[in-house]
């Protein structure tokens, strides 16, 4: 009997799952799933304890529904990927392993991995999948095969090519011939520090994950458009954590949209969070033919010239939530109790950051994937180098987001800032945005820190800063 072995990373699920349906295709084979926990390469990602948390929570609803189909899961710890290479060397040699399937992951480190193991195994039959991309890298580039380093002509291009064949999810694995696993299963722990998360919000067990697709494409992305910048209101999708961890894939994604909002392809409703999920691929696409973005660095060069302030006092004010900016601080306050923040809350953090303090986007990059619930390399790079004016496709970096009409533009009445900066509630209306204005006006003392920089005085300062860069 043949033997083949599914390395399950961050693709914790049964359906729609490319290397788990390709695995059980032959029903007259044996197959065996491995998953190999590695703490200290997370730790070196700054994987946060709230995401290690989810994929715990997947990963035993993984080992129990694998079970039921009739298919062990193999778990190992071992320290970083160099350590798993041998790992699943081992498992193979101990299995007598023919095949080999897994899902390609593309940072650079983990394409590496995956290139010593097949290197490694020259007996088996290693195949993988582009199973976390709706079009694989590759398949969306200019006339002169390069990778399209503007979103929209990517997207223009995205979309033409998706209207020839919307690739189709694969079912879930049927039960193997030889029964489901009737044996206790033992509770599987990651050596990884982990922090609760609100599991009503960020649903890790795959069938509540699928109902959380199914109900916001039924209810709430036709109204996107209108809602996703308000952070007052629940109207974003909340599935990033499941896409960032491959609970969900982002073909269910697709192709749930469209049976809800047929229109979405034409630039009718749900068109917008479309938009979102081609956003994904493209990160994704850019990472695969720029591995440097995996490496810190910039995707335009001169910016690396730019003389950063890294002020030690203004990065913990940042990141506490104590700038003196309720939008800002509501945001960063809102990231560290939940381990989320909102898109437009994302962009108005990292501009404050970036351009009002003159700190180097990367520590921004690194404290958000520290604390985020859904950090994903590709999205959270490429959003601050957005933010940052450093990647490709980025905003002019003479474009600078005043902090205090975006929370006037954005949460109008203060209602989300309230929520999150409490000091703040007895200041009235839109006054809430300028607090110690309204505070020395009617000669109140607030618990709330006044502004750490001067926005005019800070715009002109990093303006300056990018222009000698440039100049070089």
């Amino acid at each position: 009997m043949t033997t083949h072995l599914v390395w399950f990373r961050r693709d914790l699920r049964l359906h729609d799952n490319l290397a788990l349906a390709a695995a059980c295709r032959d029903r007259s084979a044996r197959v065996l799933a491995l998953y190999i926990a590695t703490p200290e390469q997370w730790a070196a990602h700054d994987m946060s304890a709230r995401q290690a948390a989810f994929i715990s929570v997947q990963l035993n609803a993984l080992h129990a529904a694998l079970a039921e189909k009739g298919i062990p899961l193999l778990f190992h710890e071992v320290a970083d990927f160099a350590a798993s290479v041998e790992t699943v060397n081992r498992v193979c040699a101990q299995h007598d392993v023919s095949r080999l399937f897994y899902n390609y992951q593309y940072e650079i480190n983990e394409r590496q991995r995956d290139a010593r193991v097949e290197k490694q195994l020259p007996d088996v039959v290693c195949e993988g999948f582009d199973d976390s991309v709706i079009l694989p890298p590759g398949a969306v580039m200019t006339g002169n095969h390069e990778m399209y380093k503007v979103f929209t002509p990517f997207k223009n291009a995205w979309l033409k090519r998706i209207k020839d064949g919307i690739p189709e999810c694969v079912s879930a694995p049927m039960v193997r011939d030889s029964g489901a696993l009737t044996a206790p299963l033992t509770p599987l722990t990651l050596n990884y520090p982990q922090q609760d998360f609100d599991a009503a919000l960020f649903p890790a067990q795959e069938k509540r994950a699928i109902a959380q697709l199914r109900q916001f494409c039924q209810q709430s992305a036709s109204d996107y458009e209108q809602q996703r910048d308000y952070p007052a209101i629940e109207g974003t999708s909340r599935l990033s954590a499941s896409l960032a961890t491959g609970g969900l894939s982002p073909r269910q994604c697709l192709n749930r949209l469209l049976v809800e909002q047929p229109k979405a392809l034409e630039g009718g409703a749900g068109s917008v969070w479309l938009n979102e999920l081609i956003w994904r691929e493209f990160y994704r696409h850019l990472m695969t033919w720029y591995p440097a973005l995996c490496r810190y660095q910039p995707f335009i060069r001169w910016t690396d010239r730019v003389q950063w302030q890294n002020n030690a006092a203004h990065l913990q004010a940042w990141q506490t939530g104590n700038t003196g900016y309720p939008i800002v601080d509501a945001a960063m306050r809102q990231l560290n109790a939940t381990g989320w923040m909102h898109n437009r809350l994302r962009m108005i953090t990292a501009s404050f950051l970036v351009k009002d303090l003159l700190i180097d986007w990367r520590k921004g990059e690194q404290y958000f994937m520290s604390q985020l619930i859904d950090g994903d390399l590709a999205a959270n790079n490429g959003g601050w180098q957005w933010a940052a004016s450093t990647g490709t496709d980025a905003a002019p970096y003479f474009r600078i987001f005043n902090p205090t009409t975006q929370g006037e533009k954005f949460d109008r009445d203060g209602e989300f800032i309230r929520r999150w900066v409490p000091e703040l509630h007895e200041v009235p209306g839109k006054a809430i945005h300028d607090p110690w204005t309204w505070a020395e006006k009617v000669q109140v003392t607030l618990d709330y820190p006044r502004p750490i920089v001067d926005h005019k005085q800070a715009r002109l300062a990093t303006l300056a800063a990018y222009e000698a860069a440039r100049k070089g």
